[in-house]
């Protein structure tokens, strides 16, 4: 059996659009998400009453469900109880954002916990608001420190959109799938799919590795 290049070649322009898919619902699950994950993130700083406890709950709720399971409750279940109809994209789109709101919560609760408490201190010695305190020291630094984790995050995403083939959303796994069904070529789809992946991951690792060397050379932690 032969590696067919010439059946890839035609019908490539069809993964790209997967590809093209899988890029614009990574972002807008991780615009979403970020949204959603910075309301939790100072709910669970408020320490106390009813925002917390529910942040905390939202937070460990959506960290423990499968991603599978959760994709496809939102795509059978929530229309339902909704009254709605929901497109396969956006029910996958809905599920990811929740994904990524309660891990990206943690992400951003983590970095601005380790901006040093002493510094802050310093700096509300001198009188200055709150409001640029916050703008200028508490977020650029937890900024730096959370990015490489943030990275990562984004790469487990990537994956993540995979299982979106499994509703009939038209992402890079489901277009392989699709034209390996129609051309008997999976070897060769498949084999495609697998390298877009790849290289959209490794991009990414590379430049969570990039941010962790140059907040080292800063002396961040």
């Amino acid at each position: 059996m032969k590696f067919d290049l010439l059946i890839l070649e035609q019908y490539f322009p069809v993964l790209l659009e997967g590809l093209e898919a899988t890029l614009r619902i990574t972002a807008l699950s991780l615009l979403f998400g970020l949204a959603g994950g910075a309301i939790l993130c100072f709910a669970k700083l408020a320490g106390r009453g009813a925002g917390h406890a529910i942040a905390s709950f939202i937070i460990d709720f959506f960290r423990t469900i499968p991603e599978f399971v959760l994709i496809f409750w939102v795509y059978s279940c929530l229309p339902l109880l909704l009254s709605v109809r929901m497109p396969s994209e956006a029910s996958g789109i809905v599920a990811l954002s929740l994904f990524t709101a309660a891990y990206t919560a943690e992400i951003l609760r983590a970095g601005i916990l380790s901006v040093d408490k002493g510094q802050i201190e310093a700096v509300l010695s001198l009188g200055i608001p709150k409001r640029v305190i916050w703008m200028r020291v508490v977020f650029p630094t937890a900024i730096r420190r959370m990015l490489p984790a943030l990275i990562s995050f984004i790469s487990e995403l990537v994956k993540a959109t995979a299982l979106l083939s499994t509703i009939s959303v038209a992402e890079i796994t489901y277009q392989a799938n699709v034209l390996g069904s129609r051309t008997f070529a999976f070897i060769e789809f498949l084999s495609a799919a697998a390298l877009l992946y790849f290289l959209l991951i490794f991009a990414l690792s590379a430049a969570a590795r990039y941010a962790e060397r140059r907040l080292h050379q800063r002396g961040i932690r």
